[in-house]
């Protein structure tokens, strides 16, 4: 990917680019085992491309990682941009004498998960922590619609967590034996297995896992770009954080270990647009395809958001304006949990489908937020002159609406 300030802003993703965002989607990496993301993807990719003088922060409680691109100089206004490797999972909750292994359906809707094929991450029998995978099973309800209540045919019932289990197609006698001859336990993590594939539209795709793979993948390649000309004003810390879907502690942790003067969630958002039956919540009119969202309202900083807009303007990039009221719901969070001061924005892509396995979105709102936070960035580093942004700009930059006209 070149500069975004000589190569204008763009919707067409190279080959290589989906390549490498189809590699983090993928990466096993449910809560609580987010190491394959950060770890096992992104954390060498960051190695092709950083220089030196970077460095690498990691932790004792967590599989997060930040990148740092000016170690030691807690002098100088920093700004920390966070994605989350961790992905909604199910996890083993009881095995039954028949086989059935039964599962908590966690953050996803039960309705959404019958049939679809998953893979079980296991330890080998009597050996903790040698996990192995094992593919090929199913989720699964009611077995059949011949064994479905008049009301789940109908619809009007519908199917409840207590009700799923993965099917192993284990048989015969001592089937309980043989679930667990497997390494099976309880807590054992399951996840959905479809990796992204290009969409039927130009510039689209679709799969599992795009919240919230996509928003590591973002703030990868917004250091990625900035790596082939390094800020000297700003330091950035590169985050990717873990447990954001049981509770944002992951950015929370991170955040109050490295106490960061500007947050930056960067995570999904929801194609309202496109959204059935919701028309009468009068939900904002998001739409994939229009350009990357900002989020206005909770604890976000007007300064910030507008600074991400007039240099969104500047490059022609399109976004959208969202708005959160108690909470953002995403890692921008991280100060405000942490009990800190920071200021804190979130930035976010439309997709369809959040928290199921054929979740849609758009290259081309990934492409803008890249180049909506590089161009930020560099502003950031250019202010006062050359000398870069100052805690003093942030202090003494909050509206006064007792002094509009």
């Amino acid at each position: 990917m070149t500069d975004t300030v000589t190569q204008p802003w763009s919707q067409s993703m190279s080959d290589e680019q989906f390549a490498f965002m189809r590699d983090v989607l993928a990466a096993p990496s449910p809560v609580g085992f987010e190491a394959a993301m950060s770890y096992g993807v992104i954390k060498p990719e960051f190695e092709k491309f950083m220089p030196e003088s970077w460095a690498v922060h990691q932790f004792k409680g967590n599989a997060g990682i930040v990148i740092d691109t000016h170690p030691g100089h807690d002098d100088m206004v920093t700004a920390m941009i966070i994605g989350h490797a961790d992905k909604i999972r199910l996890q083993v909750r009881k095995i039954d004498s028949d086989g059935k292994v039964w599962v908590n359906s966690d953050s996803f809707l039960p309705a959404t998960l019958i049939g679809h094929e998953v893979k079980v991450f296991a330890s080998e029998p009597g050996k903790p922590g040698s996990y192995r995978v094992i593919e090929g099973g199913t989720i699964e309800a009611m077995g059949a619609i011949h064994f479905s209540a008049p009301a789940q045919r109908t619809g009007e019932k519908g199917i409840k967590p207590e009700m799923l289990y993965l099917e192993l197609q284990v048989h015969g006698d001592n089937a309980k034996e043989q679930v667990e001859a497997m390494g099976i336990r309880p807590g054992d993590p399951i996840i959905l297995n479809r990796p992204i594939k290009r969409g039927v539209s130009p510039d689209t795709f679709y799969g599992a896992y795009l919240d919230n793979g996509l928003g590591c993948f973002v703030v990868t390649e917004v250091a990625r770009i900035l790596a082939l000309s390094p800020l000297k004003n700003l330091r950035v810390l590169y985050t990717i954080a873990t447990h954001e879907e049981i509770g944002r502690f992951g950015s929370t942790a991170l955040a109050g270990e490295l106490k960061p003067d500007i947050v930056i969630g960067s995570d999904v958002n929801h194609d309202y647009n496109a959204a059935p039956g919701i028309g009468d919540k009068r939900m904002n009119p998001l739409a994939m395809g229009k350009g990357f969202t900002i989020g206005r309202g909770a604890i976000t900083s007007e300064f910030i958001i507008n600074s991400i807009e007039q240099a969104s303007i500047e490059q022609g990039i399109p976004y959208q304006i969202d708005f959160s009221g108690r909470d953002t719901g995403t890692d921008a969070m991280a100060a405000a949990l942490a009990g800190f001061d920071a200021a804190a924005v979130t930035i976010g892509f439309p997709i369809r489908n959040m928290h199921t396995i054929s979740e849609t979105g758009h290259t081309g709102d990934l492409l803008a937020a890249i180049h909506a936070m590089v161009a930020t960035f560099r502003h950031f580093d250019g202010m006062n002159d050359g000398t870069g942004i100052s805690r003093a700009d942030l202090q003494n930059s909050h509206v006064r609406l007792d002094l509009v006209n």
